[in-house]
């Protein structure tokens, strides 16, 4: 892969991403069961590729663009989840949400209509460097516990949460801290673990731990694992967690990749205070392809072989240059 073609590649995935981000943010509810149905009366073919189709032909391309998007982007962003899949998860399943509100904050429920588009998890990168953003859609309701502060959606156990949390809680065992409480989602998920010993949660905001103590943390089986610690979670990294020797660190600090990035950077120049702790990040592929794109230019201008490039450019390319 040359300069040029890097450089195309940069162009597509950052046009998909758009499509992808306007879409959720403006269509999202565009397509609903009756327009699947329109679309193939007979049911002959499977929603998912209804779904494709349909989202592909309303986004106006012109016939190269259309089927360059669909066969390298599209087909492997957009799934139909299994909504058994979600309704069957051990939190979701334990802890139940009463309607009450602290301060700015608010408890409440939230929804996804039949067919609605929704980012299901972090990005996919490809052996290429391609990055592909994922969209899923239930075909009935699916109703899921949120906190919203100030009337805006704050933290949501939803599918996002759910999917992009799945690798670092297969990791975790032993002595775990967190930072970021959130509605307590890892947390809960790690605690389950029989390998996991205990588990610090390093939140500042007082009001967000009043209501988990209050109303969540009482439903957690196995609290007696879990400490909460009220700090600035880079006080925290400076200053306490090195003596405590953890084995993981999970860090949740943002609310999305816009405000991510430099959360991250400031973080990961800290993990050499803590060098017997593994630190796992949530969304790091987004955080990553933020990066990337970033010190893309760069990256140019260091190495010369194609092959180097790429290299240097992959996930572990750039936490390698993040040590340096």
């Amino acid at each position: 892969m040359d300069n040029n073609q890097l450089l195309l590649l940069r162009q597509m995935n950052n046009r998909f991403a758009w499509i992808i981000a306007d879409w959720v943010n403006d269509s999202s509810d565009s397509i609903s069961e009756e327009v699947i149905r329109m679309a193939d009366p007979e049911r002959e073919l499977p929603d998912e590729v209804l779904y494709q189709a349909i989202m592909l032909s309303s986004l106006n391309l012109n016939k190269e663009i259309e089927d360059y998007i669909y066969d390298y982007y599209l087909r492997e962003s957009v799934r139909k989840l299994d909504i058994l899949e979600y309704l069957s998860n051990p939190y979701l399943n334990t802890i139940k949400f009463p309607k009450v509100t602290l301060g700015e904050w608010e408890f409440t429920y939230l929804k996804y209509k039949p067919y609605e588009a929704f980012l299901r998890g972090d990005i996919i990168l490809k052996e290429d460097l391609r990055e592909i953003p994922t969209v899923g859609f239930f075909d009935k309701e699916y109703r899921y516990p949120a906190v919203l502060q100030k009337g805006r959606e704050w933290m949501a156990v939803k599918p996002s949460e759910i999917e992009s949390m799945k690798e670092p809680l297969s990791i975790v065992s032993g002595k775990i801290v967190t930072f970021g409480l959130g509605l307590g989602y890892f947390t809960f998920m790690a605690s389950m673990k029989e390998n996991v010993e205990s588990i610090t949660v390093v939140e500042r905001d007082l009001d967000v731990i009043r209501l988990f103590e209050k109303h969540i943390l009482p439903q957690f089986p196995d609290k007696g694992k879990i400490r909460i610690v009220r700090s600035d979670a880079f006080a925290y990294m400076d200053k306490t967690m090195p003596e405590e020797k953890f084995d993981y660190a999970f860090v949740d600090l943002w609310h999305d990749t816009s405000d991510g990035l430099s959360l991250y950077l400031r973080t990961k120049r800290r993990e050499s205070l803590s060098p017997c702790t593994k630190f796992l990040y949530w969304v790091e592929e987004s955080l990553l392809s933020s990066y990337r794109w970033t010190v893309f230019e760069n990256v140019l201008k260091e190495e010369f072989s194609p092959d180097a490039i790429k290299k240097a450019l992959s996930d572990e390319g750039l936490k390698k240059r993040l040590q340096h």
